[in-house]
Formats: C-alpha cells, sequence, structure tokens
C-alpha cells in the first residue's frame, strides 16, 4: 500500500472627515478572508511540542510519500520509553492548530466618507510486537542494546541505546528498516550525548485491518530538563530545504529558541484587495523573500498568542479537550476555556544542513506579547457619497493603491507593473463623475423652480 501523503513527522529519520485608515488604527479586529496554512508547502513537517516543567508530550506529523512498508522513524529520545508513554494520535489535532495559528488575510471596508465611522486607534490587546530477527552480527557485537519493544496501534515500536553509530546503522538496515546509508555520521552526535533512539515502523497487517488511510501521529510523554527538537536526522533525505512547523504549547508565555534567531514574520502590512484571490502565491513570495534576506538562517515567529482568544480568529480556538488531545496534560478535563491557562506559539523553520547545523534548543519564557500574521485589505468606499469630505477622500485612493503596490512588490519581490495592472479602476464604480453632481444639482434647482 502506498501513501500518498502521510501525516506523519517522522523520517526524523526525522525527524520534523474623510477617513484613510491606517494599520495602525486598524488595531487587530477585522474580518478574516483566508489563512495560509501548512497545505501551501509541498513537504511541511508539523510538530506540536506540549512542555510545562521538564514533562514534555511530543506530537510528530509529517507528509511521507511512498510505500507504507518502507516507512521508518528514527528519533533521538533523552529517556528509555516504555509502552504507557507512546500514543497514536488525531491528525485531525495537528490541523487544528494549524487553523487556529496560520498567518491570515484580514480585510476593513472605508465607511462613507459623508459619515464617517470613528475608531479608536490604541485599543488594548488582551495582553507490542516480537522484535524481528537480526541477520548478520548480533545486537551485543554491534553494540546495540533493546531497551524496550512493543507495539502501539499500527505501528511496532523500539527503544534502543548504542555505543557506536555504525553499529547502530548496521542493526538497523540488518533489521530490515529503510533509511539512508550513511547515517551513521549523524547519529553519532546522539550517541555521544546519550540519548536513546525510538524507532517505529508500520505493522502492515494492523494498518490494512484498520480504517486509517493515513499514517497517524504518534506522540510520546517523557520528563528531561532538555527542551530542543532533533532536526538533523530529517536532512538525510532532503532533496532540498525542509519546512517545518512547531507548535508550541506553554501555560507561561512564549517559547523561544536559544541556538538560532527568531524573527517575526513581515506582518500588518496593508496590500492591494486582488490579493484575497492570490494570497497563498502571496504568502509563499513573501516567505521565500524574507527567508532570502534573513541569510536563510532563522526562524520565523508566525503566531504567538493566549489559547483562550484570537482577533481575528481563522479558526475557534481549541476546546479543553483538544488541547489535551495535543497533548496538553496541565488542562483537566471538564476545564472551563476560560481556564485552560496555554499559550500557543508558531514557529516556521525552513532548514538545509548548511544553515541549521544544530538541532532546535528551546527555552519557555513569562513573555505573554501576542503577534500573528495579518495581511490587511482596505476596500474604497463604493456608494454613493456627494459631500466635499468625499472628494478629498477620492482624491486619495490613488496614492493609497500606489503604497499599497509599493508595499506588495517590497514584500514579494513581484513586478511592480504588473501589481499596477490589476489595482482598481478608479473610472469604474466607487466614485461618481464630476459632472454626475453638476446635473444633479441643476435638476434639483429645476424642481424646486416648479414647484
Amino acid at each position: 500500500m502506498k501513501l500518498s501523503r502521510s501525516i506523519l513527522t517522522g523520517i526524523v529519520v526525522a525527524i520534523a472627515a474623510f477617513l484613510v485608515i491606517t494599520p495602525a488604527a486598524l488595531a487587530f479586529c477585522g474580518f478574516y478572508v483566508a489563512k495560509a496554512d501548512t497545505s501551501l508547502y509541498n513537504e511541511a513537517s508539523q510538530v506540536i511540542i506540549a512542555r510545562r516543567g521538564d514533562r514534555t508530550v511530543l506530537t510528530m506529523a509529517n507528509d511521507y510519500q511512498g510505500e507504507v512498508a518502507d516507512f521508518a522513524m528514527v528519533v533521538p529520545v533523552p529517556t528509555v520509553l516504555q509502552e504507557g508513554q507512546v500514543n497514536v494520535g488525531d491528525p485531525a489535532i495537528v490541523e487544528r492548530l494549524d487553523d487556529f495559528s496560520a498567518p491570515r488575510l484580514v480585510e476593513y471596508f472605508d465607511p462613507d466618507p459623508c459619515d464617517p465611522i470613528v475608531l479608536y486607534e490604541d485599543r488594548a490587546l488582551p495582553q507490542a510486537a516480537a522484535a524481528p530477527a537480526a541477520r548478520g552480527a548480533s545486537a551485543e557485537a554491534l553494540g546495540v542494546t533493546v531497551e524496550a519493544e512493543f507495539a502501539v496501534g499500527e505501528y511496532d515500536i523500539v527503544i534502543l541505546s548504542a555505543e557506536e553509530s555504525d553499529g547502530l546503522e548496521t542493526w538497523l538496515i540488518q533489521n530490515d528498516y529503510q533509511i539512508p546509508q550513511g547515517a551513521s555520521d549523524l547519529l553519532q552526535p546522539y550517541i555521544r550525548q546519550g540519548l536513546k533512539f525510538f524507532v517505529a515502523r508500520v505493522n502492515l497487517e494492523e494498518f490494512e485491518q484498520s480504517e486509517f488511510q493515513q499514517l497517524r501521529p504518534l506522540q510520546i510523554a517523557y520528563e528531561s530538563p532538555r527542551f530542543m527538537l532533533p532536526i538533523r536526522l530529517g536532512m538525510m533525505n532532503a532533496q532540498s530545504a525542509q519546512d517545518l512547523v512547531v507548535y508550541l504549547l506553554s501555560p507561561d508565555g512564549q517559547v523561544e529558541l536559544t541556538n538560532y534567531r527568531t524573527v517575526k514574520i513581515p506582518s500588518d502590512a496593508r496590500i492591494p484587495t486582488f490579493v484575497e484571490d492570490e494570497f497563498g502565491d502571496f504568502y509563499k513570495a513573501m516567505f521565500d523573500r524574507s527567508y532570502e534576506q534573513q541569510d536563510r538562517e532563522v526562524a520565523f515567529l508566525e503566531y504567538a498568542w493566549d489559547m483562550r482568544g484570537c482577533d481575528p480568529c481563522s479558526a475557534d480556538p481549541l476546546t479543553p479537550e483538544e488541547l489535551r488531545q495535543a497533548g496538553v496534560f496541565w488542562v483537566r478535563p471538564n476545564t472551563s476555556p476560560w481556564d485552560t491557562n496555554v499559550f500557543i506559539t508558531r514557529l516556521h523553520v525552513r532548514y538545509t544542513r548548511s544553515k541549521f547545523p544544530e538541532d532546535l534548543a528551546f527555552q519557555q519564557t513569562n513573555n505573554q506579547e501576542f503577534f500573528q500574521g495579518r495581511y490587511i485589505l482596505q476596500h474604497p468606499y463604493t456608494g454613493e457619497a456627494t459631500c466635499p469630505a468625499a472628494e478629498e477622500y477620492q482624491r486619495s485612493l490613488p496614492s493609497r493603491f500606489e503604497e499599497e503596490a509599493q508595499t506588495l512588490a517590497r514584500l514579494t519581490g513581484w513586478d511592480i507593473d504588473n501589481i499596477r495592472s490589476k489595482l482598481p479602476d478608479l473610472s469604474e464604480g466607487g466614485s461618481n463623475p464630476w459632472w454626475e453632481e453638476l446635473w444633479r444639482r441643476s435638476d434639483r434647482l429645476l424642481e424646486s423652480m416648479l414647484s
């Protein structure tokens, strides 16, 4: 059986009172239009990390393409895991977090310039299957120890420790784990750190008997002072740069990287309204350009917010039960949504071996600053307006549209002339030609004389 699109992270082998309204005046209210979720990327790994103190629940999801029988996941872990510490998760929970935290497009509509709406600029933000028999050298001879083995759902799990990376690579290949040759160079640093290896593959009989069409996410729970995510093993099969989106759930505030710079994705930019139909292309182009401008060695912050709210919301906040499915162990069943105490940080990393030579190391903070990737469409007023302020408003639109076009070109690198060709035509709708008001006044004068 072949998976065209799996949701498993691993291959870790693994991993993985006219009013020109400014963006400041818009605060965070508006109408949600579209979002830039992970479906924009062909190969985007997704990981959920719920952490409080030294306790961690890691949920791993990934696009795996190929035969199910060839699937292998090798994840360095800090401790020997027992069967009860491993769970098969619901793929829908990864999608829910993606939807909730994705960069978003919002739209606003200019009010009637003859009847302006007062806006407040400084609105406060809410701050056990049998192990396969080895062929060739024994595990002992290879310096490999099988610490535990069990089955969970459609997966056969083995926990290994090793003395040498060559021996571990040989053991995996001898036992029919489909890993690339030459993996020992990337395995050795983990062995030196004393890490164990969580190894999973698909139990074909269980998978075929199940009702699932995709491999489900694997979740592991453990305690360790190490707060990190191994990404280097994921480069073994990489043909190009890899996209990784990490959803970090904490009770205190933002989670930050300690060994790489984190940069906020460009946000709060007002762009031409035609982007509503091209938002996916816009966001990919903007991300690519930002990635190159930052020399391809930063993580981008795409979202940071208290889980109890959002503004504007691209999806409803997760319920307490959904949060528990995502590994948030400190939220108790039947907790009120207002008492969940969960802060989400969404980091987007595009990595290569040369630019990200180290695994991702994190730290929890008390920083509760809110942030989101948000892009603004400001629709001009299209109704009838006859007051003097309307004339001033109409005169302001060309320069506003040009500013939006320049912003779009700067963010994406798109051709400015092509952008201008898609801007609204002010001669069609949205404004009344000057002569209409002239004739209208003449008609009213005539009516008054005849009455």
